[in-house]
């Protein structure tokens, strides 16, 4: 994936000029302080903003999770959440559960199938919209912040599931320890790219300036 000479008003504010940057590894992760363009970033990659100017070339398919389940679930069970995507690409109602119910059994959530969405724990309903974007066929996904709100033992459990997935996986956070183990950070800084590169290397400097 590539953005080429990206430029972006927001509310009349200026978050990216000329802004370039190819997004290849598995793992990327953004970091930076609010208002730095991390957010804006992941929306014009999915499609959500619109550039003023520049285009994004990549032939993937994308899959955003917000910070806030709440936000992107819209159906009362789970089930029905995980095969709206699929249903309304043509498959059956019946393939499209099967197809959820084994997604759900190969990451270890079966127990989720039969939940109601209003049931679920903050940790749970961010796992069913990491599962919702999967059984829509998403190739990379894109997630704003996904661990914001949650506690320790579930953070874990969300990254793990991260992690163990095929899919590239971007997402910006300001919870740096989330991103030791990615390829690559992105540290973003008033709509430019002020680090780049190992994880250990661009968070240490990251850390260097917030204190001094």
């Amino acid at each position: 994936m590539e953005l080429r000479c990206i430029s972006l008003t927001r509310d009349q504010t200026q978050v990216f000029q000329d802004f370039s940057l190819a997004l290849n590894e598995q793992r990327i992760g953004l970091i930076g302080p609010n208002g730095s363009g991390k957010s804006s970033l992941l929306r014009l990659i999915k499609g959500l903003l619109l550039p003023r100017s520049g285009e994004i070339v990549s032939t993937a398919r994308f899959g955003f999770v917000f910070q806030n389940p709440e936000h992107q679930l819209l159906f009362p069970t789970v089930m029905e959440e995980l095969c709206f995507g699929a249903i309304e690409q043509g498959i059956s109602e019946s393939l499209a559960q099967e197809q959820s119910m084994k997604l759900l059994e190969r990451h270890g959530a079966k127990a989720l199938a039969s939940k109601a969405t209003h049931e679920l724990s903050d940790g749970q309903k961010q796992l069913v919209c990491i599962f919702s974007v999967l059984a829509d066929g998403a190739e990379c996904l894109l997630l704003d912040e996904p661990c914001a709100s949650l506690d320790h033992a579930t953070k874990l459990q969300v990254m793990s599931l991260l992690h163990s997935l095929p899919q590239q996986v971007i997402m910006a956070t300001h919870d740096l320890d989330l991103l030791t183990k990615f390829d690559r950070v992105i540290w973003l800084d008033a709509g430019t790219v002020r680090s780049d590169g190992a994880p250990a290397d661009v968070i240490a400097a990251y850390l260097e300036s917030t204190q001094s």
